[in-house]
């Protein structure tokens, strides 16, 4: 890495889960069922025919995984809460057991020093709120901002930042586009009204949660990538443009500037959302962070077959391209495009073929990944961009949705069948730099 990357003394290190992936615990102390719980039970939709029952019992194994992060130097944790597991059909009654564990990880965490940083949905909508139609349903939106209303309620005192939604670019499109991932629905137009529900749900959350006045930043996290043109050809260039705008802009948008981006929506035609008077005001509300998770960007090829990026770099497990300029060029973008809050780096990660050998992991492909992405974050940050954090992807090896248990992106190695945790080289490396930085 280059070594006059010195970030602020305040800026946050940390690392990143989320519920279903490691918690287990599936049907624990009253949990309702969520719509990934019932998308596992056809072994078909998951590549290796696994589930997250078990997962990482990380509902079990709190303290032990709370110990791990405290030794790696991180000082922010970033996780969700499993809706289904604090209200089970996701409306009426709280489940009290369900809360009871947030409340004692939340101990362990303070215990420890380790800043807390919530995300309220990370894609496990209750089955009960599935079962009337899920985010096609816009009363859904409606039932997300209680939810929200009512964890800020308990805990935005004890949180440093709550995120209504994780990644609600793939809720939509991966979930209702092309059925990938639960609840496995595969419909152009259900895919882009439940994504304007999610937006919904997000500007409503916010206001009920400030309602609330808790000390919590509140904000939202999205994927994110650039889009560039295999050649300069009219077609690829205008293909990535459209893309761009479908992706990027088509959430950014409605949060900063009050409406969805012409373009996309001409391109969405008869699909277009029905949106209410007052929406986008809804949506609009001022946040006070912006979660960017980024692993790769997005190659734009009109021919026919298109062609595939050029992976210099090298690609992940997961099939993506390595390309960390990436990384600074969306930054750079965002920050000329919108007026926008501080930034958090609250996904970057890569997914790798790990295996212990002689008691150790050797991921060195991960630590280069790190250190790049962590140079291009720099370059960002001296052109202006205001980041104030950064969340390694992942903490723990974990069920990667519908790829099962076969895709490794921890830094953490995890045996699924004895649940022994150990450190990969990435995790030593991680906890060796963030050292060096506190000691600059």
């Amino acid at each position: 890495m280059n070594q006059s990357n010195h970030y602020p003394a305040d800026f946050t290190w940390g690392v990143a889960t989320s519920a279903f992936q490691i918690e287990g615990g599936a049907s624990a102390d009253g949990k309702g069922p969520s719509i990934w719980d019932t998308f596992c039970l056809n072994p078909n939709n998951i590549k290796d025919k696994s589930d997250g029952t078990v997962a990482c019992d990380h509902y079990n194994r709190y303290r032990e995984d709370v110990s791990l992060i405290s030794s790696l130097n991180v000082d922010a944790y970033r996780f969700s809460m499993a809706w289904a597991r604090v209200q089970p059909s996701g409306k009426g009654a709280w489940n009290e057991a369900g809360f009871g564990f947030y409340d004692r990880l939340l101990d362990q965490l303070a215990a420890k020093d380790i800043k807390a940083h919530l995300t309220l949905y990370h894609w496990d909508l209750p089955q009960g709120l599935q079962d009337d139609g899920g985010w096609l349903n816009r009363d859904s939106a409606h039932r997300f901002a209680d939810y929200a209303h009512e964890v800020a309620r308990r805990f935005g005192n004890r949180v440093a930042a709550i995120a209504t939604h994780n990644e609600p670019w793939c809720s939509a499109n991966l979930g209702y586009g092309n059925a990938q991932f639960a609840p496995g629905v595969a419909d152009a137009k259900q895919a882009i009204q439940v994504s304007h529900h999610l937006l919904l749900s997000h500007g409503l959350a916010m206001t009920s949660m400030r309602a609330t006045a808790s000390s919590a930043q509140l904000g939202i996290v999205l994927n994110q990538w650039t889009a560039d043109p295999a050649t300069d050809s009219e077609a690829d260039r205008a293909m990535a443009e459209l893309e761009y705008a479908r992706s990027v802009q088509w959430f950014m948008d409605p949060i900063f500037k009050g409406r969805y981006p012409e373009l996309a929506l001409r391109a969405h035609g008869q699909n277009a959302p029905v949106v209410h008077d007052g929406d986008f005001t809804a949506i609009a509300q001022p946040i006070d962070f912006l979660g960017v998770n980024y692993y790769f960007r997005s190659f734009c090829s009109a021919e026919t077959p298109p062609r595939t990026p050029p992976g210099k770099l090298g690609f992940t497990d997961m099939g993506w391209e390595i390309y960390p300029q990436g990384l600074t060029e969306l930054l750079v973008k965002l920050h000329a495009e919108y007026m926008l809050p501080p930034i958090y780096i609250t996904e970057n990660g890569m997914a790798n073929p790990d295996a212990v050998s002689g008691g150790k992991v050797a991921d060195p492909e991960r630590i280069a990944y790190v250190q790049m992405h962590l140079d291009a974050l720099k370059a960002a940050m001296e052109q202006g961009v205001d980041v104030r954090g950064y969340f390694l992807w992942s903490l723990l090896d974990n069920f990667e949705w519908n790829s099962g248990y076969a895709k490794r992106f921890g830094i953490v190695h995890v045996d699924y069948e004895t649940q022994e945790r150990t450190l990969k080289d990435s995790a030593i490396w991680y906890r060796d730099f963030l050292s060096a930085q506190r000691q600059r």
